[in-house]
């Protein structure tokens, strides 16, 4: 088992003293961590701490200087990950010119699933009233719940997303996440970005990043309870500040 009480088996990620240098800069800076499989953990951190390269190089299109990243079993971008992985990026990766229901169905058919499976993707992520919508006349929180249920229909056994609920109304994102939860409790394990730090409580595990450096990796209550604070933004001050104190 590593730190974290995880037997091999159990580990859907393993990050090791991975490093990316990009230019003369340190993007991320010997960031090792482990995620278990069937949990929801969240990657939170400023922007510009390093959170959508390190998502890249899980998903294995991040170029690493040193390090190792092992998804599944197998190094990060492996051929046998590409039906295994799903990744959802800031920036929809969509088709504008054809409907919601289009779209995901397209996607579907890709991964050799039917109809069914993108309509019901397309309902869970809050769209079905207006699936034969054109993705063009779509808001940009639209757009990104649209990526969402086109990552959902090749029912990946890791979900990658980059800050999904940007842009989003806050009853639409506490049906995100409980839908996150769920494919967690059927055993989809989830890695999610995000700057918002009220997202923290909803994690099962924290992983926080600033300027390239993990800052910790424990759970909310487990943060709670090292920092002293009275709430996570407040412990993510605290360890800034003490981050602070060591680079000084």
């Amino acid at each position: 088992m590593d730190e974290t009480g995880l037997a091999p088996t159990d580990v859907a990620i393993d990050v090791t003293d991975l490093v990316v240098v990009r230019g003369r800069k340190r993007v991320l800076d010997t960031v090792g961590f482990t995620v278990g499989k069937g949990s929801v953990t969240g990657l939170l951190g400023p922007s510009g701490s390093g959170k959508t390269t390190l998502l890249r190089a899980i998903v294995g299109v991040q170029k690493i200087t040193s390090g190792s990243v092992i998804v599944l079993g197998d190094d990060a971008g492996s051929k046998r990950l590409r039906r295994e992985v799903g990744y959802v990026t800031q920036s929809p990766s969509v088709y504008g010119d054809l409907t919601i229901a289009q779209n995901a169905r397209y996607f579907a058919r890709n991964y050799g699933a039917g109809a069914a499976v993108a309509d019901t993707a397309v309902a869970n992520v809050g769209l079905a009233d207006i699936a034969g919508q054109l993705v063009d006349t779509l808001s940009g929180g639209q757009r990104a719940r649209v990526s969402l249920a086109c990552a959902l229909v090749a029912q990946p056994a890791l979900l990658v997303l980059d800050e999904p609920t940007v842009g989003l109304d806050p009853v639409l994102r506490r049906d995100l996440w409980q839908q996150f939860h769920d494919l967690a409790d059927a055993g989809t394990t989830l890695l999610i970005s995000s700057h918002v730090m009220d997202e923290a409580d909803r994690c099962d595990r924290l992983l926080l990043l600033r300027e390239g450096k993990l800052l910790a990796d424990e759970t909310p209550a487990q943060l709670l309870e090292s920092t002293g604070a009275r709430n996570l933004e407040d412990a993510f001050l605290e360890l800034i500040l003490a981050q602070d104190e060591v680079s000084a």
